[in-house]
């Protein structure tokens, strides 16, 4: 029993990390006042729900909390991608109206290194992957209530 005593410990652990992680991030979100416009409010939707759900599955932890933290958890590893795109786009856009001649390699470091950073949204990819793994062969799963 010792050693699914330390797997479930190492899952609360993950969780732990999990809504830290979410509620810094949400922290940070709002100091770099990243809410000027409708998709701007995306990460900060997904990083609620996930503290929510997280919640929610901490004391919950049947099956059906399990799959719901799942789901958000995929979110977050799609919006990642697309955070990464949405910045890049703007940075890309800033760059060539403030310097149409910038072309090449020139052009593509200044975007990546412009005002949004462009890896940034792939902190939700990680937090998306730190959840599944949290679920993964979770308990839960193998009980045979839908």
């Amino acid at each position: 029993m010792q050693n699914s005593d330390s797997i479930s410990l190492l899952r609360r652990g993950l969780l732990v990390l999990l809504t830290i992680g979410a509620v810094g991030l949400i922290g940070e979100l709002v100091l770099l006042e990243h809410y000027e416009d409708t998709p701007q409010m995306i990460p900060f939707g997904l990083l609620t729900f996930t503290v929510i759900v997280t919640a929610y599955h901490w004391w919950d932890g049947e099956r059906r909390s399990l799959r719901l933290f799942q789901a958000v958890m995929l979110l977050l590893v799609i919006a990642g991608p697309l955070g990464m795109f949405l910045h890049l786009k703007g940075n890309y856009e800033m760059d060539r109206e403030f310097d149409p001649t910038l072309l090449g390699l020139d052009l593509w470091i200044s975007v990546i290194r412009g005002e949004a950073p462009a890896l940034a949204p792939g902190t939700l990819v990680q937090f998306g992957l730190l959840g599944l793994l949290y679920a993964y062969k979770h308990p839960a799963l193998s009980s045979k209530d839908p």
